[in-house]
Order: structure tokens, then C-alpha cells, then sequence
């Protein structure tokens, strides 16, 4: 399976993000949510292809939590609306 994902916007409400780390975090989420997708697929719903303009998803933790962090929750809650669960 070939998987392309692009994220366009990334919407993190009462969140501060130094504009130096924006980047990173996006990369950081963009990467770690490849990485699980490869490693747990998608939802059945989802296999044959899809267009995703939003996703609401579950909300995370916010505990003076570093950038690497936050990528990884931010992804983790990412796949659970999308990834094989």
C-alpha cells in the first residue's frame, strides 16, 4: 500500500508554538503519523482513498510538554481517527 499524506493545516487551539518550532512540529507529526500508518494501516473506510479536508479528533495532554512531545500525542490522536485500530 502506498500512502501520501499532506498536512495542509495543522489547528492547535490555547497552544504556543515559538514560530521557530512551527516547522519542526509539523514535520515532526508528519513523520510520526507516517510511521504509524506504515505500521498500522489504515481504517477499513479509508483504504481505497479519501480526501480528509477536516478531522476532529480526541483531545491530548498539554503538561510543559516539548515540541517531540506534542508531535507524538498529536499524531497518536491523528491516527486514532484514521489509522487500523
Amino acid at each position: 500500500m502506498n500512502i501520501n499524506l499532506h498536512i495542509e493545516r495543522l489547528v492547535l487551539d490555547g497552544v504556543n508554538i515559538a514560530p521557530g518550532e512551527r516547522h519542526l512540529l509539523r514535520s515532526s507529526v508528519t513523520t510520526e503519523l507516517t510511521r504509524m500508518l506504515n505500521n498500522g494501516g489504515l481504517a477499513h473506510n479509508l483504504i481505497e482513498g479519501v480526501d480528509l479536508p477536516r478531522l476532529s479528533t480526541r483531545g491530548i495532554q498539554l503538561n510543559n510538554t516539548q515540541s517531540m512531545e506534542l508531535a507524538q500525542q498529536i499524531a497518536q490522536s491523528v491516527y486514532g481517527g484514521i489509522g487500523h485500530e
